[in-house]
């Protein structure tokens, strides 16, 4: 319910989407331009396409295509031979994606629209990034910000705000431009709202890729024409071996916090330590209809939601539980199971109406009139109100003194690290990790996407070390804990593997392909033939599937074997009653379905949800009009040429031989 109370801000009413923008913000690598003339020349290499003059390159694409498998999977670890399978999708999403993203921001920009900084401070205070950045409303300090956008993002917090943030805003403002004038007929709002909350029961037969792939066997001649056709899956990457020294700050003497430092950064940051004035309430919400297409409201109905709400405040004034009353009667789903409390709120956080109401009220339990919104009639009970003050620093105390520990021992480890790196220069990692007691770590031959011991995962590590030739003076890499001064001892060039070498990767892999469009073909003749017999279950059998049948699901349920019922599955809520499908293909499976049973939602069920209905539908009628938009942007861009792709770069990301 706060969002319906919350006034739209101008942060808040161009961020659109809430946690679905911070999720893809925390998602999306940043597309910062690059230096390259041409898209077909040596210094192209690695650039998937410019946009507008912005780089796209293939490294993003990899590392966003690979955020999409650990999301299709569900983070569980999935066997190499079937990452073949979900990564080339994967890639052609995220290519997609970005090149996509950097287009609606250059369309932004053309528009003449612009993220301020003050917008940049307003976001970084919601959702996510809020929750992480000001627990409890206050700032995790400098110093552990730029850790947190250094080891998130790999980059500066000056890059991170004025590029990737602000980018992100800049298509939330085109967004809402876009999506403003959407409208839905209340046909399309009933047709939505009955699909929505149908029910269906139905016989399904399913094939899978695993059961299929048994069934292929495969010659070492069939095996050499893929190997040869593939040949560029299947390389040792590039490698180093390295010796490094490790320095941790927290394991760093002379990094203790004193009561004078602590008071010292208390009355520098005074500031973030004011609490406003807030206010905290209960609420009942009885709703009144929004205005039709003519603009015109129902005033019947809003006198009828006004009796109920004036009925309720009488029991209320009569001494009814507040709770309970609010638990039966309050139209807001969010705040009605917790007996209508809302979280506390400060001045600007609601609707004018409500702010004031709530304000005015004095003393904890004491009951407003009706309040009218356009929401509808509030009723509201003062839970308790805060006083505008600063938090003491005894409060405080516990929340500084990490933040000075780490910022010391941040201090502490730079030092030493460029001490050891002079040092080591000069004499070698061996005398200078022995004069201060720290250890010299030996490597192994190692990837660049590898963790290695003592350090983890550590991007700037990895950039450090394959970019320094062998035997080059030692270097300063920031690691998660502290830093490493390294040095490269050895390296190992990136070279085709031989068909020897590759053989089982290449058996599974073919395998995997060959059972892949067996999937395709088998669920089509399943289909097919199901329609003709007009019975699923004796097709199934004809065709070595299983059968099986389902409960009487929703459109939230999921299906053994079919997964979510809103991917593909979805097709039964669409089907008649007895109605066969086409073929389907959730995931690895391909699969054909029958409904048995269907329970559709009652007239009245509709018309007490069809506001929620009508701004469910809405909503969705906005982001299709947003898609389209995207889409003929692209397609736009590329034709007039400020889209150009790098063909060996995309041949070479579907795995696809150059020239062919």
């Amino acid at each position: 319910m706060i969002k319906f109370l919350q006034t739209p801000t101008k942060a808040k009413k161009f961020v659109l989407g809430g946690l679905l923008v911070v999720v893809t913000v925390m998602m999306v690598i940043t597309l910062i331009p690059g230096i390259f003339d041409s898209l077909t020349g040596s210094t192209g290499r690695g650039v998937y396409a410019r946009v507008d003059g912005r780089e796209v390159t293939t490294a993003d694409i990899e590392k966003l295509a690979d955020q999409i498998v650990r999301q299709q999977t569900r983070g569980q670890n999935v066997p190499p031979e079937f990452m073949q399978f979900f990564m080339p999708r994967a890639r052609q999403q995220a290519a997609s994606e970005l090149v996509t993203r950097s287009a609606l921001v250059a369309e932004a920009r053309r528009m003449g629209l612009q993220a301020t900084d003050q917008e940049v401070r307003d976001f970084l205070h919601q959702g996510g990034f809020g929750e992480y950045l000001f627990p409890g409303g206050n700032f995790i300090g400098q110093a552990n910000y730029e850790s947190f956008v250094s080891q998130q993002f790999h980059m500066s917090v000056a890059d991170f705000e004025n590029t990737l943030v602000k980018n992100q805003l800049l298509i939330g403002k085109l967004m809402a431009m876009v999506q403003a004038n959407a409208t839905v007929p209340e046909a399309d709002v009933k047709a939505d709202y009955i699909k929505q909350n149908r029910k269906v029961k139905f016989a399904y037969a399913v094939l899978t890729t695993e059961d299929l792939m048994k069934q292929v066997k495969a010659t070492d001649t069939e095996l050499r024409a893929y190997f040869d056709k593939h040949k560029q899956e299947y390389v040792n990457p590039e490698m180093r071996k390295a010796r490094y020294i490790v320095i941790n700050g927290a394991a760093l003497p002379g990094a203790q916090v004193t009561d004078a430092d602590i008071k010292q950064y208390y009355d520098q940051h005074s500031d973030q330590y004011k609490v406003p004035e807030r206010v905290h309430v209960r609420h009942i919400l009885i709703k009144t209809p929004t205005p039709g297409p003519d603009g015109k409201v129902d005033q019947a109905a809003v006198n009828a939601a006004r009796s109920k709400a004036e009925d309720i405040l009488k029991q209320l004034k009569s001494g009814a539980n507040f709770e309970e009353l609010a638990k039966k009667n309050s139209d807001d789903p969010g705040s009605a199971k917790k007996g209508g409390d809302l979280p506390p709120f400060q001045h600007g956080a609601m609707v004018p109406e409500f702010e004031k109401a709530a304000y005015d009220l004095q003393t904890k339990g004491q009951l407003s009139g009706l309040v009218q919104s356009k929401f509808g009639f509030h009723i509201i009970q003062l839970i308790d109100k805060e006083q505008a003050h600063t938090k003491p620093l005894e409060e405080v105390k516990g929340d500084i003194e990490p933040i000075l520990k780490q910022q010391k021992e941040s201090k502490a480890a730079d030092e030493l690290a460029r001490t050891v790196e002079t040092q080591a220069t000069t004499e070698g990692l061996d005398k200078a990790a022995a004069a201060r007691n720290l250890k010299v770590e030996t490597s192994d031959f190692f990837k660049n996407t590898d963790s290695l011991p003592g350090i983890g995962q550590a991007p700037d590590f990895m950039e450090k070390a394959f970019s320094t030739k062998p035997k080059s003076p030692p270097v300063i890499a920031r690691i998660p804990n502290g830093y490493a001064v390294l040095q490269v001892t050895e390296d190992q060039a990136s070279r085709p593997q031989t068909f020897e070498e590759a053989k089982d990767k290449v058996q599974t892999a073919f395998r995997n392909e060959q059972a892949e469009s067996m999937l395709q073909r088998k669920t089509q003749e399943l289909a097919e033939r199901a329609k003709v017999l007009h019975d699923l279950k004796k097709a199934a059998t004809e065709q070595g599937a299983q059968y099986k049948l389902s409960d009487l699901v929703g459109q939230q349920s999921q299906v053994p074997e079919l997964g979510a019922m809103t991917g593909p599955p979805s097709v039964a809520f669409d089907l008649a009653k007895d109605q066969i499908s086409g073929p389907i293909f959730p995931g690895r499976n391909g699969a054909v379905l029958e409904v048995v049973d269907q329970q559709e939602p009652s007239a009245e069920d509709f018309a007490k949800n069809k506001d929620v209905a009508r701004e469910r539908t809405l909503t969705q009628k906005r982001q299709e009009n947003f898609e389209l938009f995207a889409s003929n942007l692209v397609t736009t861009m590329e034709n007039d040429g400020r889209i150009k792709y790098n063909r060996a770069e995309q041949q070479q990301l579907a795995g696809t031989p150059a020239g062919s």
